[in-house]
């Protein structure tokens, strides 16, 4: 319990910082345009990135497509969108999205039952179509700004508030505290490696059109950021864009 106690407050704190920063950089943003005071900084993590995507994830991700069948490749996205639940969950009560929550549910109880631990998603059959909820996105639809753009390390494109939404949603998942309370961390590892891989696959197609259009790579994907979150924020539909 002292454990937990303890760990609640390290993330208030770190929230509350986070958020501070968040709402300093905010001031000059525009309805068009995301802040980037980091930039500099931002293009040599987004470099990296691009890097790390070139040596390992894309070559990675193109193997996995071409060895792993379609329905393979299904199975595991449904089993890892199902693992997502509990923090869509969460998010849906925090906004006050009772009939979403209601749907989540449903989804999470089907198709963890009916549809083997998620590998089958029956529910979308029967009617209860998924949505994606996150931390940022609740933070967003209680007029907390994007803040400054910045770029992580591995996972991309974000901003000061969907940096903290990435910190909430850590805390909010389930499975995590099963990993870090069982010393199988190695559990989260896998998983995160694992989504990352499938993504990028399934991105393939849209991140060569992007970088064979593009004049400015960078700034192109901090823009489909800006719309894709300001869309999913207002629970609307989002263009594609690699995530991770």
């Amino acid at each position: 319990m002292k454990r937990w106690v303890h760990e609640l407050r390290s993330l208030t704190a770190g929230l509350a910082g986070l958020l501070v920063v968040a709402g300093c950089a905010s001031p000059t943003s525009t309805k068009n345009e995301i802040p980037d005071p980091l930039e500099g900084l931002n293009r040599y993590v987004f470099n990296l990135n691009v890097l790390f995507d070139d040596v390992l994830l894309r070559p990675t991700a193109q193997a996995y497509r071409e060895v792993v069948p379609e329905f393979g490749q299904r199975g595991i996205r449904n089993f890892l969108d199902n693992l997502e639940s509990p923090v869509t969950l969460a998010n849906d009560v925090f906004q006050g999205e009772l009939t979403r929550a209601g749907n989540t549910t449903a989804r999470f109880l089907i198709n963890t039952t009916v549809g083997i631990g998620g590998v089958f998603d029956v529910a979308t059959d029967v009617g209860f179509e998924r949505h994606e909820e996150d931390f940022g996105q609740t933070l967003g639809r209680y007029g907390v700004d994007h803040g400054f753009y910045l770029v992580l390390p591995l996972f991309g494109p974000s901003s000061g508030r969907d940096a903290v939404g990435r910190v909430g949603d850590y805390f909010l998942d389930p499975l995590n505290y099963y990993a870090r309370n069982t010393d199988r961390r190695w559990i989260s590892l896998v998983r995160t490696g694992v989504n990352a891989v499938d993504l990028r696959a399934r991105n393939l197609d849209t991140l060569d059109d992007i970088e064979r259009t593009s004049t400015d790579l960078y700034a192109t994907i901090r823009s489909i950021y800006r719309q894709r979150r300001a869309s999913e924020v207002a629970n609307g539909a989002a263009p594609k864009l690699p995530d991770e």
